[in-house]
């Protein structure tokens, strides 16, 4: 029950992650076009948020791409009896 649960929130944790990660990035395109067009739309503030918030978005979703690769390699590698399923 609690490993379930944790699993859940765990899971509900980097669907969220992965949403501020395309924001941030829309943000930024966004605010690259505004600031080259003369325009202040928050290119300031986004770089003022990259290293508290945004930075350790990326490596957090880039470390549980990592980890899920390699458990569902090893989940197959060593499946008993050769299968995959």
């Amino acid at each position: 029950m609690f490993k379930e649960k944790l699993l859940n929130w765990l899971n509900w944790f980097l669907i969220a992650n992965v949403f501020l990660v395309l924001l941030s990035f829309a943000w930024l395109a966004i605010a690259v076009v505004g600031h080259s067009a003369g325009v202040n739309l928050g290119l300031d503030l986004w770089y003022s948020l990259w290293q508290p918030l945004f930075s350790p978005a990326v490596s957090i979703l880039f470390g549980a791409a990592i980890v899920s690769g390699v458990s569902s390699w090893l989940l197959k590698k060593f499946a008993p009896n050769g299968k995959t399923s």
